[in-house]
C-alpha cells in the first residue's frame, strides 16, 4: 500500500528534475548568447555603459560554463551514465587533439553530432562542454576564448538531440545530420569569431567594430570580417570535414550508441 505514493513521488521528482535541467540550459545559453551578442548590445547601449559590457562578457560566461557543467553533473543518476559521458569525453579530446594543427578541421563536430542524435541533447550540451575543457586543459591552450569554445560546442551536440524525425534511419538519418553539421560549422565559426572581433582589427576599416554604430551597421561589418577570415577557409574546412566523416561512420557509430544508451 506504500509503493505507490513512493512510486509517484519518485516520478513527480523526476518531472521536477527535467524541468529545472532544460530551464537552466535554457537559462544559462541565453545568457552565454548575450556574453557571444555583445558587440550589438554595446551598439545600442547609452555611451558611458558601452566599455563595461564586453568586461562583464568576458568575466561571466566562464562561471556560468562552470555553473551548468556542475548542476547537470547531478542529472547523471547511474554509474552508467557517468561512465559512458567519461568515455565520451575522454574519445572526443582524443580525437580534438588528434586535428589540432589541421587548419579548420573540427571532428569533434561528427562526436558531437551523433552522441546528441542517439543519446539526446543533455548528452549533446555536456559533452560538447567536458570535451573542450578536458582536450583545453591536454594541450595547455586554456584563454578566455575556451568558455566560449566550451559553449558553442555544446550547443553543436545538443542542437543534434533537438533536430526532428527521429524514427528516421539509414540513409535519410545522415543526410538529416550532414546538413545540420554543414549549418553548424558555420554558425560555430561566426560565433567565434564574434566574441573577439571587436579587439581583432583596428578601429578605421569596414570591418572594424564601431562602438557608435547602430546594430544593424555592426552586423553588415561583422558579416564581412567573417566572410573574409573564416567563412571560406577555416569554416568550409571544418563543414567539409564533417559532412565526410558523417557519412562514413555515422551509421556504425549511431548503431553502437543506440546499444548502450542508458
Amino acid at each position: 500500500m506504500t509503493s505507490a505514493p513512493v512510486f509517484s513521488g519518485t516520478i513527480l521528482s523526476g518531472a521536477r528534475s527535467r524541468r529545472l535541467e532544460r530551464w537552466l540550459i535554457a537559462s544559462a545559453s541565453t545568457v552565454a548568447l548575450a556574453a557571444f551578442f555583445w558587440p550589438f548590445v554595446a551598439s545600442g547601449s547609452p555611451v558611458g555603459t558601452r566599455g563595461w559590457i564586453p568586461l562583464v562578457a568576458v568575466a561571466i560566461i566562464p562561471l556560468i560554463a562552470v555553473a551548468v557543467a556542475l548542476m547537470l553533473d547531478r542529472s547523471l543518476r547511474t554509474a552508467r551514465s557517468v561512465a559512458l559521458l567519461g568515455i565520451l569525453a575522454a574519445v572526443g579530446s582524443i580525437v580534438r587533439i588528434s586535428t589540432v594543427g589541421i587548419a579548420g578541421a573540427e571532428t569533434i563536430f561528427i562526436v558531437l553530432i551523433l552522441v546528441g542524435r542517439a543519446l539526446g541533447a543533455r548528452m549533446g550540451f555536456l559533452l560538447g562542454l567536458l570535451i573542450i575543457a578536458v582536450s583545453s586543459v591536454v594541450m595547455g591552450s586554456i584563454g578566455p576564448w575556451t568558455p566560449f569554445q566550451m559553449f558553442a560546442a555544446a550547443w553543436v551536440g545538443a542542437g543534434a538531440g533537438l533536430l526532428p524525425w527521429h524514427r528516421l534511419r539509414g540513409w535519410r538519418e545522415l543526410t538529416l545530420l550532414a546538413g545540420y553539421g554543414l549549418i553548424a560549422a558555420y554558425l560555430f565559426g561566426a560565433l567565434m569569431n564574434l566574441w573577439f572581433w571587436p579587439f581583432a582589427v583596428g578601429a578605421d576599416t569596414t570591418i572594424s567594430y564601431q562602438a557608435g554604430s547602430t546594430p544593424l551597421e555592426n552586423l553588415g561589418r561583422f558579416g564581412l570580417y567573417t566572410l573574409m577570415t573564416s567563412t571560406l577557409t577555416w569554416d568550409t574546412v571544418r563543414a567539409v570535414t564533417t559532412v565526410v566523416g558523417i557519412a562514413l561512420v555515422g551509421r556504425f557509430v549511431l548503431r553502437a550508441l543506440r546499444r548502450v544508451v542508458p
